[in-house]
């Protein structure tokens, strides 16, 4: 039983010191939801994370049995904990999908070739099957040949695109009902207030989407749409999860803020201090929330 505070409002229970899981009362808390503020343990927190997505699933009808469903995989945290995710929840709640792994080989010496590695060992530890296409194989040249004809300006752009186009032709190869990505609330946020920034009218507002495509031949779900990437982080960190933790040598934790602060200078001719960069973080978080309260 939790004790009581002087005003009489219910204070989660703790032994010996040590604070107890709010929600089995049990087991020690071994963390701090940043969604709910809430002290859970792991077991719990592993229901609810999972549980939280399912229902996103189902609230938002996502998928319909018997479709073939390509995961997006980077062998990064956020496609790693998908691809787990998602296939334990196939087999828990019958969703009745055929799911296998769709990666794309951009040809980034020293990055992708060794993600690459990662996502084939989750081929065999998740029991999915894995398809990776290549830039090489579809546009007759990789990442690196593009750096070394058109330099480091904008590559991140042509890399976008390309990965965005290579996805889709091989879903479609593999006859693919849909994709599903890792992007997470996060993400979204991000895009949100990059959109805000730009005046972007358009993309704002089918940016929050949870699935986009749906006029094309193979639509994109975000299973993730609401979950938190901390969430994410601690959930592989727990489950001990094989994912590659190395990030593209052109982006980085702080690249958001970078982008944000850099859109400001540019369309509003503000001066940007690292201060507000790093401010930039705090509300782009503030965002996330909004996404999830309001359910945009």
């Amino acid at each position: 039983m939790g004790s009581s505070s002087a005003d009489g409002a219910r204070l989660p229970p703790s032994r010996a010191g040590s604070r107890l899981c709010v929600r089995c009362g049990e087991r020690k808390a071994a963390l701090k939801r940043p969604k709910t503020l809430e002290q859970i343990c792991r077991e719990c927190f592993y229901i609810v994370f999972e549980d939280e997505i399912h229902q996103t699933i189902v609230d938002n009808t996502l998928f319909k049995a018997g479709e073939r469903v390509a995961i997006g995989a980077s062998g990064g945290k956020d496609s790693t904990v998908l691809a787990y995710v998602i296939s334990e929840l196939n087999r828990r709640h019958n969703y009745g999908l055929d799911l296998f792994l769709l990666s794309v080989d951009e040809g980034i010496t020293g990055y992708r070739d060794d993600s690459l590695e990662t996502v084939k060992r989750n081929e065999i530890q998740y029991g999915l099957p894995l398809k990776i296409v290549s830039y090489k194989d579809l546009y007759g040249w990789t990442m690196d040949d593009i750096v070394k004809a058109i330099g480091l300006k904008n590559n991140c752009t042509f890399c976008g695109v390309f990965r965005r186009q290579a996805l889709d032709r091989g879903a479609a190869l593999l006859k693919a009902d849909k994709i599903v990505t890792g992007h997470n609330a996060d993400d979204i946020a991000e895009t949100v207030l990059l959109n805000i920034l730009r005046g972007d009218i358009a993309r704002l507002s089918r940016c929050t989407f949870i699935t986009t495509g749906e006029d094309g031949p193979i639509p994109r779900c975000k299973p993730f749409k609401y979950t938190y990437e901390k969430e994410i982080v601690m959930y592989a960190y727990f489950k001990k999860l094989d994912y590659f933790s190395t990030e593209c040598n052109t982006w980085f934790f702080g690249h958001s803020v970078l982008v944000i602060s850099s859109a400001i200078e540019t369309y509003h001719f503000i001066p940007i201090s690292k201060d507000v960069r790093m401010a930039s973080i705090h509300q782009m978080h503030t965002v996330v929330l909004l996404v999830n309260l309001l359910k945009i």
